[in-house]
């Protein structure tokens, strides 16, 4: 099977297509090395998918809906798994027009594609961000999701939509993904556990934001990877709602479209404060803390209900919080040096 990729110089989509290629799949790579982040990083990434048969590189941007059609026109990809994006939520209030490039006429473009060649599956990426300003926890795929506190979180809930309304107009099964806190070796340099890792290693304070007073539902990578190939799976259908219900049959269905969304986490909060311990372990270093406010876009707390996502494919993630930091920081220190000597 030839499955598309976006995203492969990233921290999740290496992952990804790595494991595509170990089980034998031929995978097409796209990604535009954007500068959102340290590219020799994402330079490595894309140099480790290189050396394996069956991987084919190409460079090119979502917004280039040409370049995309004859991607998709060339290779046919049976299954695409959508992880390009412009994420962070900090970003946004700095470079906003990088998230409607990306996250939606990137979005737009890729629907079209797959609406001139269908695939059997379209599987993308959203973010445990859409739900905003919701109180209710865990956060689950049936509540609202009608209130965004930041710019990347609206762009991906409108890529939701858009993709709902493509595949009841066009019949392609898409299923969304809302990914919780995911990291791990070879993971983003603006998510808190890189950061603090390397302010940690330089005897240099950590920005602690709320006071501490926050939670994440921190998922492992390999957990992640094994949800996303597990629903490529099992692409939705259309679920009705039965004679005199009121809900489709299938609860994280839809009940005019072949369309599906689920979340993707450990299903267990780590308070922030603990998640600092557990790093402090592993580094053999106390941290200093440098208390501030909580920042505009951000949320308290998120803690996923994975139970749709269980009952359709089994998923049930396994890394304890200490194992994944300890294999974080051995990755670290391995690919950055311990500056400590």
């Amino acid at each position: 099977m030839t499955v598309l990729v976006t995203g492969t110089a990233g921290f999740i989509g290496m992952h990804v297509a790595l494991e595509l290629l170990a089980r034998g799949e031929t995978v097409v790579g796209l990604d535009n090395f954007n500068a959102y982040y340290d590219v020799t990083l994402k330079e490595a990434r894309a140099a480790r998918l290189r050396g394996h048969k069956g991987y084919i590189e190409t460079r090119q941007d979502l917004t280039d809906s040409g370049a995309l059609l004859a991607l998709f026109a060339r290779h046919r990809p049976r299954l695409v798994i959508h992880l390009a994006a412009q994420a962070g939520v900090r970003y946004g209030l700095e470079n906003p027009g990088a998230y409607l490039d990306s996250n939606l006429i990137g979005v737009f473009n890729l629907l079209e594609a797959c609406r001139a060649h269908p695939p059997e599956h379209l599987v993308f990426a959203s973010t445990s961000s859409v739900y905003g300003a919701n109180s209710q926890q865990p956060f689950s795929p049936h509540h609202p999701a009608d209130h965004p506190v930041s710019l990347y979180a609206a762009t991906k809930r409108a890529a939701e939509v858009m993709s709902h309304a493509h595949a009841h107009l066009h019949g392609l099964p898409c299923t969304g993904l809302r990914f919780f806190t995911v990291y791990g070796p070879w993971g983003r340099p603006d998510m808190a556990l890189f950061l603090f890792t390397r302010a940690m290693l330089a005897g240099e304070p950590i920005r602690v934001f709320n006071q501490g007073r926050m939670a994440r539902d921190f998922t492992y990578i390999d957990d992640i990877v094994a949800g996303v190939l597990a629903v490529a799976d099992h692409p939705p259908r259309p679920s009705p709602a039965p004679r005199g219900g009121d809900g489709p049959l299938d609860p994280a269905g839809s009940p005019v479209a072949p369309f599906a969304v689920y979340n993707i986490g450990a299903g267990r909060p780590v308070a922030l404060t603990d998640f600092i311990a557990v790093l402090e372990e592993a580094l053999g270093v106390e941290a200093v803390k440098e208390m501030q406010p909580m920042q505009a876009g951000d949320v308290p707390e998120t803690w996923a209900d994975v139970s749709d996502l269980a009952a359709l494919t089994g998923y049930a993630p396994a890394t304890p919080i200490e194992t994944g930091v300890r294999r974080f920081v051995e990755w670290y220190l391995w690919y950055y040096g311990d500056p400590r000597g």
